[in-house]
């Protein structure tokens, strides 16, 4: 007989975000494949779930839940007891954490080990509250999921996480709202940026140390500063925090332009990325690196870090850098001159996306789960 998961979507954000759409992805394909699903959501969410996975039982919490204290609270007890009444066999944890007296399997997935790795790209506070989520999932957890090779190894090298009780399930991308741009929808976020056709370098991710933006920022300006026509640079993107992000703008000169339009949504993605020159995401680390998978399909060019799972959702199809100013300029400057390499790296990323689906993602989990509930 197949047991009955609960996920807890609780801690997706209101912008969604990577977290997000690795959620909604998730659900999506696992209520597709015939899954007994219940969904713990906040409120604001609770219509989406029930399109998303109309075969679920969607159960939303109190209206509490929107701050991060009182959902952590509510993780330990409040949980449990929806556990208890949809009758689950097993509880999924998509964020990091879980409760400790969960009274059933659980199965946590750790996005990244960034916090152990890169302490002094997070907020402390923050950073402290993943390492002790971590650990705790580490020790308690009847399964780990993680969404790459890279992110199991550091599970193993820094944690001495059991090896056989971590399951990877490389995350998936809708393909179609992640898809290769008409013309239109590349125009409509161009004028939507007030760039009305001018050629760009984009970015899509958090202003937070770990996406190592402000070498972005100064590694575009030395690629870019002596061009004729040079490219804007488009930091997309909500939340996060960066001191230097600033420090780095004000050093920018007056004729480069620098977009941050803040949060985009779904339906403009296609359009932001595929309008690009090209994305870059030079992060310092990536449990995944969602975004390089979403431009991939969408048939850009992509230049990311060669560093943790970036390799390994990008392989062959990707430009890659080291994340120090100077490695970052000096590949921005090849490929704004070398229009033949965009082309190929575009058809290349667009045909390796094709590998990557939230089917397969959601069958990695579903066995995860069985075996869960046989351990």
């Amino acid at each position: 007989m197949a047991p009955r998961i609960l996920v807890d979507a609780t801690a997706v954000p209101a912008d969604r975000g990577a977290l997000g759409r690795y959620v909604d992805g998730l659900l999506a394909a696992l209520d597709g494949l015939g899954a007994d699903l219940a969904v713990a959501c906040q409120r604001a969410d609770e219509e989406r779930y029930g399109s998303l996975a109309p075969n679920a039982r969607v159960v939303p919490g109190p209206a509490t839940l929107a701050h991060r204290a009182n959902r952590l609270v509510w993780e330990q007890s409040g949980l449990p007891y929806v556990a208890e009444q949809v009758g689950a066999d097993v509880i999924h944890l998509p964020f990091y954490s879980l409760p400790v007296r969960a009274g059933r399997p659980t199965v946590v997935t750790v996005h990244d080990l960034a916090a152990f790795t890169e302490p002094e790209t997070y907020d402390p506070i923050r950073a402290t509250y993943i390492r002790s989520a971590t650990r705790a999932a580490a020790r308690l957890a009847t399964r780990l999921v993680v969404p790459s090779k890279a992110t199991r190894d550091e599970l193993v090298r820094l944690l001495a996480a059991d090896p056989t009780r971590i399951d990877v399930a490389y995350h998936g991308v809708d393909h179609e709202v992640f898809h290769r741009p008409t013309e239109a929808e590349r125009a409509r976020v161009s004028d939507r940026l007030g760039l009305h056709g001018r050629p760009y370098i984009a970015f899509l991710g958090a202003l937070e140390p770990r996406k190592n933006v402000p070498n972005l920022i100064r590694g575009w300006v030395r690629a870019v500063a002596e061009l004729p026509e040079p490219p804007a640079l488009v930091l997309a993107g909500s939340g996060g925090w960066d001191d230097e992000v600033d420090a780095a703008l004000a050093m920018v000169p007056h004729r480069l332009r620098v977009v941050r339009p803040g949060y985009l949504s779904s339906p403009s993605l296609a359009g932001y990325f595929g309008g690009a020159l090209t994305v870059v995401l030079p992060s310092r680390d990536e449990g995944f690196g969602l975004p390089v998978l979403e431009a991939m399909a969408c048939g850009a060019p992509v230049l990311a870090s060669r560093h943790a799972a970036l390799p390994e959702v990008g392989g062959e199809a990707v430009a890659y850098t080291e994340p120090d100013v100077e490695s970052i300029g000096a590949a921005l400057t090849r490929l704004i001159a070398d229009a033949p390499r965009r082309e190929s790296l575009a058809a290349a990323a667009y045909e390796r996306s094709r590998d990557f689906d939230w089917t397969t993602s959601a069958e990695a989990h579903l066995a995860a789960y069985y075996r869960a509930t046989e351990q």
